[in-house]
């Protein structure tokens, strides 16, 4: 792998490097055959959101005949917008079998799934009961050094998360979520649920939650604000044609505001924290687990921002270089930032609106890629290829109601309300 290219910040600001013995591909290249799972260890308890009482479960890979024992640890956190999902899932063990082949110790791990009604209190609540869980895994793992005799063969000091759409969530805010004065009024902390405040009440309780770095793949925080006066880096990559899960700040599943991966960089930047964002063009939701060419980005991306952090390596991003020309989020008007969306989005009209059989859009000086309808819970029902600045859209097929237009261009995605009468 090629390693060049720093997304400036100063090097103050950096998290301080406990630097592993690296040589011999370990953590960059595929130097184990295989890895050895174990299965369905319990890390914690807790009541979910029905009242119901869960064990929490988790499972370790780790590099088939190896014999170090003070290794650096990834652990894993699925998507499934926090009603589905779990530690087996696609979206999660092709990376903890790949970083395990690379000498990593990884860990996937099931959290409390489900909510209380598909509303913002609801996800809201989901999202912490999950970060709560999760602090309880690393606490699980730090416990496990310092009590049982490191049974996993880990180095607490390098200890990372990496999650997936809602898997990105929980990483975002157990990095960034830590005042209580920042939790949404809308939580009700006092649910049996959610008691124990920031930490919960999984287990493992007198042992920190503090990771060296974070990964979000298609993930998002509440608010960036929470970002403010930390340090803990921060490696996103993110569709912009992402449905699901907003590539900026938008509102996901029609009812929840969040801070997607593009907030998220614009913030660490602002903040001086060490960062890379891949901004993946033209792609829609968690696209590495259609495997492929985007596993493969996945993997160069995370490989480099964690070799920077376990092995003492400067070069953390591998963007605008031979091995990806592709840039991680252009400034030049070939990608998209927060100043570009706003200024094409007082361009982009709609129009009628209601509208009962056609609706026109147009978008002076800009080609209009693709027009996506989705209905109130988030489902694609209707795109059209435009290719073109102004087109007329017949949506004689959709029902009366809301919808949410996504119009997709070379230089990110505008978003619409549209009333169908």
């Amino acid at each position: 792998m090629k390693k060049i290219y720093l997304l400036g910040l100063s090097l103050a600001t950096f998290y301080s490097v406990s630097a592993q013995d690296c040589s011999g591909g370990r953590y960059e290249s595929e130097i184990f055959t295989g890895s050895d799972v174990t299965s369905d260890i319990q890390y914690g308890a807790n009541i979910n959101h029905n009242l119901s009482n869960q064990d929490l479960l988790l499972d370790v890979y780790q590099p088939t005949g190896d014999t170090d024992t003070d290794r650096a640890l990834i652990i894993f956190i699925h998507g499934g917008t926090f009603i589905m999902g779990s530690k087996t899932g696609s979206d999660v063990v092709p990376l903890a079998e790949m970083y395990a082949k690379k000498g990593y110790v990884t860990s996937s791990i099931n959290y409390r799934i489900g909510v209380s009604g598909f509303t913002a209190k609801g996800f809201s609540e989901a999202v912490m009961r999950a970060t709560q869980d999760a602090k309880a895994a690393v606490r699980f793992f730090k416990k496990s050094v310092k009590t049982e005799g490191n049974p996993y063969g880990i180095d607490t000091t390098n200890i990372f998360l990496v999650g997936s759409s809602a898997g990105g969530f929980v990483a975002l805010h157990l990095a960034y979520l830590d005042q209580a004065t920042e939790i949404p009024t809308v939580i009700d902390m006092s649910d049996p649920s959610l008691v124990g405040g920031i930490k919960g009440n999984s287990g493992n309780q007198n042992h920190t939650s503090d990771v060296k770095a974070i990964v979000s793949l298609a993930g998002a925080i509440g608010d960036t604000t929470w970002m403010q006066n930390h340090s803990t880096p921060v490696l996103s990559l993110h569709g912009n044609a992402d449905n699901t899960v907003p590539f900026g700040s938008d509102v996901a599943l029609s009812i929840l505001k969040v801070d997607g991966s593009e907030s998220v960089h614009i913030k660490a930047e602002n903040e001086g924290i060490k960062n890379c964002f891949k901004a993946e063009y033209g792609a829609g939701h968690v696209p590495h687990t259609a495997g492929g060419a985007y596993l493969d980005t996945a993997e160069m991306y995370i490989t480099q921002f964690l070799l920077s952090e376990v092995c003492d390596v400067t070069e953390y991003c591998v963007c605008n270089t031979p091995v990806d020309p592709v840039a991680c989020h252009p400034k030049d008007g070939s990608g998209t930032t927060g100043l570009q969306l706003e200024e094409m989005d007082a361009l982009l009209r709609m129009y009628p609106n209601p509208a009962e059989n056609e609706v026109a859009l147009s978008l002076d000086g800009l080609v209009i890629e693709t027009v996506t309808f989705l209905d109130i819970k988030g489902r694609s029902v209707h795109q059209v290829n435009a290719m073109e600045n102004h087109t007329n859209i017949d949506i004689s097929n959709l029902k009366q109601g809301v919808y949410f237009v996504k119009v997709k261009t070379a230089n990110g995605i505008l978003n619409r309300k549209l009333v169908v009468k």
